[in-house]
């Protein structure tokens, strides 16, 4: 079995300093409120098939 290496290109995201204080902050609520509602929402509703209908 052969491996294969890609090289990827690679955008640095938000520039190349690093996050202040209130950039970390903000990210954090954001990510809190997100884990929030799907803690807290409603049951994700499951999709049912309908049973094959047997030929006669």
């Amino acid at each position: 079995m052969s491996l294969k290496n890609k090289v990827l290109e690679v955008d640095v995201i938000g520039g190349l300093r690093p996050l202040t204080k209130e950039e970390e902050l903000r990210i954090s609520e954001y990510l809190k409120s997100r884990k929030l509602k799907q803690i807290s929402g409603a049951p994700k509703k499951r999709q049912v098939r309908p049973k094959a209908i047997a030929a006669k």
